[in-house]
């Protein structure tokens, strides 16, 4: 077909109105003449506009009506405009069919909502873990559904990092994790799962360590006073003498290990931080350096503290303690004889920096990734003579979590470690 222009249009008009306007001038009655053509011609449209009315509303025929001129080139587009929707509309009822079948195909309830807070749509299991009624709850609100208060303020803010565990709105014996992220244009995606069980074991595994631990403190205090008699009384026999000073040396360990599980317990069984205690940071590594500094007289070692003094951070002053002293503990228990130790607390653009940096035999890189994992030892029988137990970067993993930091390694064979973080400059007083 050939493109249409306005100068054919022009063109068409010129052929049919000259003619008629010449003829009104040679019988006189040129008015007369041009509004009958004018009225003529307002019929003929109007007779194809009705011809495409009818095909658009009322025909169902497929066929495309046949027209002159304009009207030819108006209907093949509309004709062309519907069959370009027809296949738009196809691929996209084709897309939201494959997301509803990989939506009900999921182990979590999935609801899509409104800016505003208008349910769009929601799958089977939202039903179930919900409450949810479909396709009766279209439109509904998402809070007069979900009343939690807490849900409406989590709503309200819009802080949808952090995910919410609320109650099951319909069993109150199940525990749900909310996550709202955007979605579409003006939409949110708001996906639910139930982890009862999850929060359940995870909290049996927290008893469990806490009260062995507990458990195990008695005993333990009793096997070294009896140890201790045994030493006042042992007799010149250097085997008798090794076997006490194995049994020390053991009892020692596993007095540390009691102690530093039940510190890794308190630290995980503390959601937040309190944001109103200052932590005076340069006397708690004025501590942390006298200490330091006796554990190390023996293997003569080099301690350099570095601390700016005015540098205070708030928070929890036990998880602080313990992430540094575990990381210069550490330091001291794998660095050899006459090595050399330096900590460094000091403010930097991106908040406060700690680092621990030592001379000792350093850490091959495919131990680096693995060292904050729990009972993780890069050498078994080093461990054991220098009394680690494998938890302590565990302690300070997870200390550092509450402070949204984690911990940064770098190491070389031969070459020493380091050992930093960075706490975010929203912590300092």
């Amino acid at each position: 077909m050939k493109e249409f222009t306005w100068k054919k249009t022009f063109g068409s008009c010129c052929l049919v109105y000259v003619p008629v306007m010449i003829l009104g001038l040679l019988i006189g009655h040129v008015f007369v003449a041009l509004s009958c053509l004018m009225f003529a011609h307002i019929l003929w449209h109007y007779f194809y506009l009705s011809k495409l009315n009818n095909w658009l509303w009322v025909s169902k025929s497929t066929i495309l009506p046949l027209g002159q001129s304009v009207w030819e080139h108006a209907y093949i587009g509309l004709d062309h405009m519907q069959t370009r929707n027809s296949k738009r509309r196809r691929k996209l009822a084709g897309v939201i069919s494959r997301f509803r079948e990989g939506a009900e195909a999921l182990p979590d309830a999935v609801v899509v909502f409104k800016k505003n807070g208008e349910i769009v749509w929601c799958n089977r299991l939202a039903q179930f873990q919900l409450g949810f009624k479909w396709p009766e709850d279209a439109g509904e609100h998402i809070s007069n559904l979900i009343r939690h208060p807490d849900f409406v303020s989590y709503l309200q803010k819009e802080a949808f990092n952090e995910p919410l565990d609320l109650q099951s709105p319909i069993n109150s014996d199940k525990l749900l994790e909310f996550r709202v992220m955007p979605y579409a244009k003006n939409q949110r995606l708001l996906i639910v799962r139930d982890v009862t069980t999850y929060r359940q074991m995870d909290e049996s595994r927290r008893q469990f360590v806490a009260n062995v631990s507990h458990e195990l403190r008695t005993p333990l205090t009793v096997l070294q006073g009896y140890i201790e008699i045994l030493e006042m009384n042992t007799q010149q026999d250097p085997m008798q003498e090794k076997a006490i000073e194995m049994l020390e040396q053991q009892t020692t360990r596993m007095c540390s290990l009691v102690e530093q599980l039940m510190t890794l317990s308190k630290i995980e069984a503390a959601p937040t931080l309190d944001f109103y205690e200052t932590i005076d940071v340069s006397a708690l590594l004025t501590q942390i350096e006298h200490e330091a500094i006796a554990l190390g007289r023996k293997k003569e070692l080099v301690i350099k503290f570095n601390v700016d003094p005015s540098l205070a951070i708030v928070g929890d002053e036990l998880q602080l303690r313990s992430a540094m002293s575990n990381l210069v503990f550490n330091a001291i228990r794998y660095t050899p004889d006459l090595g050399s130790i330096k900590v460094i607390w000091k403010k930097v653009p991106e908040g406060a920096y700690f680092c621990v940096m030592d001379t000792g035999d350093g850490i091959a890189e495919e131990h680096i990734l693995h060292l904050t994992e729990r009972f993780y030892r890069v050498d078994e029988s080093r461990s054991r003579d220098t009394g680690g137990t494998g938890l302590g970067l565990s302690i300070v993993k997870h200390s550092l979590s509450h402070y949204d930091t984690q911990l940064n390694i770098e190491s070389n064979l031969g070459e020493g470690s380091q050992f930093s973080f960075i706490i975010p400059k929203t912590y300092i007083d």
